[in-house]
């Protein structure tokens, strides 16, 4: 299984592939450089739109359009392109990162410190209608999230600097229960953004580790995939039965970049992906 170049982005920090069902075409995120990316492998169109704040995630509305984690709250674009916001909660020095639609069509919407302190971040849900109830309070750097296949109740999610992936249980829109899942072994990077395939393995992106890991339902190790850059930062399944897998990858506090650093990539016919629940608002 060897990696390809998708698209040379030359993102800053690229973040938060999504495959969007409706449009046919990958959509992702360059948080720092606050822009987001559209990408449709049939033809090769690549667009890029900017946006006003740093943006965590960028996620398919049901309808048309897209719902944004941004740096002051969560908004959503319009089809046409306009803004509104959903939850405008601006606090200094914190912004959104990674986020992902639950199946319920609700949005799970990390947040995190520019200085990465600890407990300074939140994972929040959005519902359709803006309201926002708090699932996680004292989260440092709020990542990766997904739900099983077999158990819609039951999700996967990071805070980066703890190096686990956590199995949370989720009731009536609240967590109920959370659990060490899978710990990173040290020297192996650290956990970031996550997606699961249709068997119900977890695929995690590890920062500063350069590969990818596959864990089975039960949390054993069961792949490790060597990536060509140092900081690949979240992993998508998309593109015709969804069996490609997406890698954004990132070059920001690199001396020394690789080629490739900040580019998306893609793995092959890496296995098969889930169908994304689009974003109910």
């Amino acid at each position: 299984m060897t990696a390809e170049v998708a698209v040379r982005a030359d993102d800053t920090l690229g973040e938060g592939p999504t495959w969007d069902t409706a449009g046919s075409r990958l959509v992702w995120v360059d948080i720092l450089g606050s822009r987001i990316h559209a990408y449709d492998p049939a033809d090769g169109t690549h667009g890029v739109t900017p946006v006003a704040q740093h943006v965590g995630a960028a996620k398919p509305r049901a309808g048309g359009g897209l719902v944004v984690n941004l740096r002051d709250g969560v908004g959503r674009y319009d089809p046409d392109g306009t803004f509104s916001w959903l939850h405008h909660d601006p606090v200094a020095g914190r912004r959104g990162n990674d986020a992902a639609v639950a199946p319920d069509g609700s949005l799970w919407a990390g947040s995190m410190r520019y200085d990465e302190a600890e407990g300074g971040g939140s994972l929040l849900r959005i519902a359709p209608d803006g309201r926002a109830t708090p699932l996680l309070d004292r989260v440092t750097v709020s990542n990766g999230i997904g739900w099983s296949p077999a158990d819609p109740a039951l999700a996967y999610y990071v805070d980066s600097p703890t190096r686990r992936v956590d199995a949370l249980r989720v009731e009536d829109g609240r967590v109920v229960d959370r659990r060490p899942f899978a710990t990173v072994e040290p020297g192996a990077g650290v956990p970031d953004g996550l997606t699961v395939d249709a068997e119900g393995c977890v695929w995690i992106a590890l920062w500063d580790g350069g590969r990818l890991h596959r864990y089975t339902p039960a949390g054993a190790l069961e792949r490790v995939v060597p990536l060509p850059v140092r900081r690949p930062t979240a992993c998508a399944f998309g593109g015709p039965g969804l069996r490609d897998l997406y890698v954004t990858t990132a070059r920001t506090g690199l001396a020394d970049p690789e080629p490739l650093a900040g580019a998306l990539l893609v793995l092959p016919d890496a296995g098969e992906g889930l169908p994304g629940t689009p974003f109910a608002g």
